[in-house]
């Protein structure tokens, strides 16, 4: 009889937020099929959250996060990768080993749920910079051509060709 060691991984799942709106249970059970046919076990899958995109992803500008905890067999992963690829329903993932992810990281609350808590859902998100400093772009001081002094060196000495 030949064991299999099974390793703890953490998987985020992007999907069009208009197809997880109108068929969310279709989404779960796909990622969970994918997940099966690869003898994985589900440890957790939820929502992790809804928000727009940094760029466009096959013309769509939102996406809703699926974040999944599963055990696998280590040889199965690139299969998982492979059949998601192939899929039209999941736009991205990322999988990743979890072996120290406690069962507490594993319950923490997502950003829906605070939002949720919180009252929050379904308000804009702010506008973020992608500057450390969070200046606007209108502010940060800017320079072309006609700003920088260029200084002609004419009457400078030789340098001295016996050193």
């Amino acid at each position: 009889m030949k064991t299999v060691a099974k390793n703890v991984y953490e998987a985020m799942f992007l999907v069009d937020s208009a197809v997880a709106a109108s068929d969310w249970e279709g989404i779960n059970s796909f990622i969970k099929s994918i997940l099966e046919k690869a003898e994985a076990q589900i440890i957790s899958i939820r929502k992790w959250d809804e928000r727009k995109l940094t760029y466009d992803i096959d013309k769509k500008s939102r996406g809703t996060y699926i974040l999944c905890y599963f055990t696998a067999p280590t040889l199965k992963i690139s299969q998982i990768e492979r059949d998601i690829r192939l899929s039209e329903r999941i736009m991205r993932v990322l999988i990743l080993r979890g072996e120290h992810l406690t069962k507490e990281d594993m319950e923490k609350e997502t950003p829906l749920m605070i939002a949720q808590r919180e009252g929050t859902v379904g308000q804009a998100e702010p506008e973020r910079s992608s500057r450390p400093d969070n200046l606007a772009a209108e502010e940060a001081p800017r320079r072309n051509a006609a700003d920088i002094e260029v200084k002609k060196i004419e009457d400078s000495p030789e340098p001295d060709a016996s050193l």
